[in-house]
């Protein structure tokens, strides 16, 4: 028996075999018509919808339950435009100097340049960070196991539940992003990890006409 405190796990739904196929076909079909959407309209998302999303995102495993990721929701527009700044200094010197010819032709097909006015059009960024390590209640370093991998798949299931909430996202990773950390004033034990930008899609929005790998591409199953 284990020697710290447990509570009943809470019941998963009991749905027949039928049930529970159809709803994860569903689902899966759903996300399916999720795409990176780079023109964004101005519309207002309300704040209380942003935090549903993130407590959504809240709600995923991590190592060791230490729950290591960190959002920051931004809406202030003279903030987005310094963090427009920001990026795209860091984006210029990447297309000009530091990406290797190979990854500018992977690019190339996604329509992608050092310009990023989507960072200031859309109504919300969010910053994620991790805990490369955290504060004990002594003020000690704590460790934080697979703190980059937990906060990972709290990503996912926040890029899935802004789906899920009509929205559109594009996952943006300026490198380096160390200006996050002063912009908004995030501690040094704090990485910065991803820049979210959240909103409506512009009218007439168009994206690539890319596609996605089969199943069988991609999973395979042992019996």
């Amino acid at each position: 028996m284990p020697t710290h405190a447990t509570i009943p796990l809470p019941p998963l739904p009991a749905f027949t075999e039928a049930e529970r196929l159809q709803r994860a076909l569903a689902f899966a079909g759903d996300l399916q018509c999720r795409r990176t959407v780079r023109d964004f309209a101005p519309t207002p998302v309300a704040r209380e919808v942003i935090a549903a999303c993130l407590l959504a995102a809240g709600s995923a495993p991590s190592g060791a339950n230490q729950q290591p990721w960190r959002f920051v929701a931004i809406a202030n527009p003279s903030l987005k435009r310094r963090i427009r700044l920001a990026a795209e200094e860091e984006e210029r010197t990447f297309y000009a100097r530091r990406a290797p010819e190979e990854w500018l032709q992977a690019l190339a097909p996604l329509g992608t340049d050092a310009d990023k006015p989507f960072l200031e059009v859309a109504p919300w960024l969010v910053a994620v960070f991790y805990e490369r390590t955290g504060l004990g209640a002594d003020g000690g370093r704590q460790k934080r196991y697979y703190p980059h991998e937990s906060t990972g798949i709290a990503c996912g299931m926040l890029i899935a539940a802004l789906h899920q909430a009509g929205l559109a996202t594009l996952t943006h990773t300026p490198s380096p992003m160390g200006f996050l950390n002063e912009l908004l004033e995030r501690p040094r034990n704090e990485v910065p990890y991803l820049l979210l930008v959240v909103g409506h899609p512009a009218e007439g929005c168009r994206v690539p006409d890319v596609a996605r790998l089969p199943l069988s591409d991609y999973a395979r199953f042992i019996a």
